[in-house]
């Protein structure tokens, strides 16, 4: 069944709004236009309504070298079922009290508030993570919490949902926390034909400690990688080794689990049990097999060994994601 969308009023979609501010970055409103702006009647689901708004409906600068212009007000963000600010144009600077009662309007009316990157900044001014967990892109973080002490602030993570209020990392953690909007709305299955469209995994591994500091070093031997994960994908039902992937992608396991923990940010035995417990979604959505043939189908040797990893990664066990998320 799916989950029931945010309450509404009226009979119209659920409607979705979009800061845009002067000085703003156009990568998160894209995320954000790309996975509610676009129509998508080939999933058969009511979509969403997106509007962009900004405090003023003058041309607005865009990062970039050009300018672009909102069709409404806050006004319109304040009466949205979510609200999503994608950033902030000064992290150290105040927030406007226009944009603070509007984002304390919607909070009060009931809607979804979600932030990306340093919008994080926002929804606090407007005190909506009061007591609440969040997080923001790495490098703001301590600065988030400075500004804001009431605010338990977790650098770790690509996004923290409290339910009401949703919070992501930087830029692209953006789009893992979307994706998580959708499967909340709408259920797995759409979730997953969504992220392939966007040519992203439906749930990614890992939090931001990856990214904090780290070089970026090209990779060699991406292709090898490649091939060992493709391998792995099609005999997750046998158990695998990291001498088997690392064979496969003709390395020595040392080489092997430097290069995979680079290019994914997590080790191949991790990896593999994450596909693992992927693969068992869809067939505890659609089909009636007890619980233990489908953890030995994706490869757990045994049901506790499933339930475990499960609970781990869904924070549910396998019977009560079938009850919520099965047809």
């Amino acid at each position: 069944m799916l989950l029931p969308l945010p309450a509404h009023h009226g009979g119209h979609n659920h409607r979705v709004g979009v800061l845009a501010f002067d000085g703003m970055a156009p990568f998160e409103l894209g995320c954000v236009v790309e996975l509610f702006g676009l129509p998508r009647p080939e999933l058969d689901v009511p979509w969403y309504d997106l509007t962009v708004c900004a405090e003023t409906l003058e041309p607005l600068r865009v990062v970039g070298g050009f300018s672009m212009q909102a069709a409404h007000g806050l006004d319109v963000l304040a009466e949205a079922d979510t609200v999503i600010v994608p950033g902030v144009a000064d992290v150290r600077g105040p927030v406007s009290a226009a944009l603070v009662s509007a984002l304390r309007q919607a909070h009060a009316r009931g809607a979804r508030m979600v932030s990306i990157c340093s919008g994080a900044f926002a929804l606090a001014a407007a005190g909506l993570l009061d007591g609440r967990a969040a997080t923001t892109h790495w490098k703001y973080a301590e600065l988030l919490q400075e500004r804001y002490p009431a605010v338990a602030v977790n650098p770790s993570v690509l996004y923290v949902d409290e339910g009401d209020v949703l919070t992501s990392a930087g830029s692209a953690a953006g789009l893992d926390l979307l994706v998580h909007l959708v499967r909340n709305d709408h259920g797995p299955n759409v979730a997953n034909a969504v992220a392939r469209r966007l040519v992203i995994p439906p749930h990614r591994e890992g939090g931001q400690a990856q990214f904090i500091q780290a070089a970026v070093t090209p990779v060699e031997d991406d292709d090898a990688v490649a091939r060992a994960m493709s391998w792995a994908l099609d005999n997750l039902a046998r158990p695998i080794s990291v001498a088997e992937l690392a064979g496969v992608a003709h390395m020595s396991e040392r080489s092997f689990i430097r290069h995979f923990n680079r290019q994914t940010g997590t080790s191949p035995l991790r990896w593999v049990i994450s596909q693992r417990v992927a693969a068992s979604l869809p067939m505890l959505e659609s089909t009636g097999a007890p619980v233990e043939e489908i953890g030995a189908a994706v490869g757990f040797e045994s049901p506790v060994t499933f339930r475990h990893h499960f609970t781990r990664a869904m924070r549910t066990s396998p019977s009560a994601y079938r009850r919520a998320f099965s047809a």
